[in-house]
């Protein structure tokens, strides 16, 4: 049976995150997903007919996030979300703090990773981290999944930090790693 709950989720935290940084306007959005993120999301192994047969269903469950509409390319779909669902996201859903003071503190002007670990770790007792030598310096993440479930994977570019998020499972299917130990 296809996880819903976990993509409708999935999907309100794109759009919050999009709306955090950019502010909100009752737009139609469009959100990116490969055929494997939402395989992972919805808990299943599909191709893309099953595919598209579940993300009716989807819609059909999630009325308040409007009509949604659905295209693809490749292995590769997009979930457009009507202004309506934009405009739910930003009446309905509570702000995330944690994602809130984050997109604070890496906006500023020479913020270092160190002051974005020390904003971790003031979130949580329970805080991984690993130093990264891919595309990345580090990962920092909540094994709870609290106050977020997302790993957070950081890059010193110049004075600014960058930051991309990814469920777990995207995340380890990238072929990255998990923390060997927990943070001292």
């Amino acid at each position: 049976m296809a996880d819903f709950i976990r993509f409708k989720q999935n999907v309100i935290d794109m759009l919050q995150e999009q709306q955090e940084k950019l502010g909100y306007q009752r737009e139609t959005v469009r959100l990116y997903y490969p055929l494997e993120s939402l395989n992972h999301l919805l808990g299943v192994s599909e191709g893309r007919e099953e595919m598209r047969n579940l993300l009716k269903k989807f819609r059909e469950q999630t009325p308040e996030l409007g009509a949604l509409r659905f295209s693809e390319k490749a292995e590769r779909f997009c979930i457009i979300v009507p202004p309506e669902g934009a405009e739910y996201v930003h009446r309905e859903v509570p702000q995330n703090l944690f994602l809130r003071g984050l997109l604070d503190l890496v906006s500023d002007h020479g913020t270092t990773l160190e002051q974005v670990r020390a904003y971790f770790q003031s979130s949580s007792d329970h805080v991984e981290e690993r130093r990264m030598e891919e595309e990345f310096d580090l990962l920092l993440y909540f094994p709870a999944g609290v106050p977020d479930s997302y790993y957070y994977c950081l890059k010193q570019e110049g004075s600014h930090i960058l930051y991309h998020r990814f469920t777990r499972e995207d995340y380890l299917s990238f072929g990255f790693r998990e923390s060997d130990r927990p943070n001292s």
